[in-house]
């Protein structure tokens, strides 16, 4: 069993030593799929694999590779300037009947919200909220309440966490906070929450209160050799959800330096009496603009400002690119070590 408050390198070790008997990791040739709701949550790195190549048909040969009715995508779109998307939508839907939970934008060209993107076959989409986290980053989640066609009446909360622990312990309280102030729904929360530590020393602690004591997760990161469980599918009834598995093929390794992670919902124990506003049918072709609430509109929950610029705006940038060189830098130290002896 993994130890609750391991060092990083410590965390390392134990995955590497964990890895020929980790349950959660699903290889090439797999066996085929249970019944019930595929959700998956992959971090495409802007379409960037570990070769260096900007490749987003990788990215979705990976996508249809995993054949999912919902997946949640972090940095899909361009991070800075014109923010646009990177992926084929159009393809992407001709080929696997997944769609986009629209969004409000600024720029008509991006995917989704601070590269959030929600892609799923077609279903009923109660409400898309967006929501822009506090932190030193700029940094945001969607909020999707959606009917799917297999019966899952579903809450998604769709995230990309920041790379300071500060920031992601405020923005673990900001999503408990939006849950308490919503009606009660089956939630799943998909992202990559860029923790890998387990227990007290946790930033995601404060999830607790609404999702129970976080499970022991599968690491996905780095793809080639994945040592830490920084992507996550949580829910707050646990009962809803199957072991969560890693994504492991020849071509995910390559396409993105995370591994995408999947699990399954019974369709039967997420389905729940709705009400209040008319369901929204979402099809290929139309975009129910009046489901979503604008980013401006999320006055019960104030947002920090950033700085930008020169002076402190400046600073908070070279934290969070010291954060990320960090994190790198001691999954090599930890690989370049003795190989666990093998048993």
């Amino acid at each position: 069993m993994q130890k609750k408050n391991q060092s990083l390198p410590a965390s390392i070790i134990a995955s590497l030593r964990q890895r020929r008997n980790r349950p959660g990791t699903v290889p090439t040739g797999a066996v085929g799929r249970p019944g019930g709701t595929l959700v998956a949550s992959y971090n495409v790195h802007k379409c960037v694999g570990v070769d260096g190549r900007f490749d987003p048909d990788r990215i979705g040969q990976v996508i249809r590779e995993i054949a999912p009715d919902v997946i949640a995508l972090q940095e899909a779109d361009k991070r800075f300037g014109a923010r646009h998307g990177l992926l084929d939508l159009a393809r992407l839907k001709e080929e696997t009947g997944l769609v986009p939970v629209p969004v409000e934008s600024a720029n008509a060209a991006a995917h989704g919200w601070h590269g959030n993107v929600v892609l799923f076959r077609q279903g009923l989409v109660r409400d898309v909220h967006q929501v822009s986290l506090p932190g030193l980053e700029p940094r945001g989640a969607l909020v999707v309440d959606i009917d799917l066609e297999s019966g899952a009446a579903l809450r998604i909360v769709a995230a990309h966490l920041g790379l300071l622990r500060r920031s992601r312990s405020q923005q673990a309280r900001m999503i408990i906070d939006l849950m308490r102030s919503r009606d009660e729904r089956p939630t799943l929360l998909l992202g990559d929450l860029n923790e890998w530590r387990l227990g007290g020393r946790s930033a995601l602690s404060a999830l607790d209160a609404a999702f129970g004591a976080m499970p022991v997760p599968v690491p996905s990161f780095p793809a080639g050799l994945p040592l830490l469980a920084l992507d996550r599918i949580i829910a707050n009834r646990p009962e809803i959800l199957s072991e969560v598995a890693v994504h492991d093929t020849p071509l995910a390794r390559v396409a993105s330096d995370h591994l995408p992670i999947k699990a399954f919902v019974d369709p039967a124990l997420a389905a729940l009496p709705v009400s209040g506003p008319e369901f929204m049918l979402v099809t290929p072709d139309v975009a129910p603009a009046a489901a979503i609430t604008k980013p401006d509109e999320e006055a019960p929950f104030p947002i920090p400002a950033f700085s930008s610029g020169n002076g402190r705006g400046g600073s908070n940038r070279e934290l969070v690119r010291k954060a990320g060189d960090q994190l790198k830098r001691a999954v090599k130290r930890t690989l370049r070590r003795p190989g666990p002896p093998q048993r």
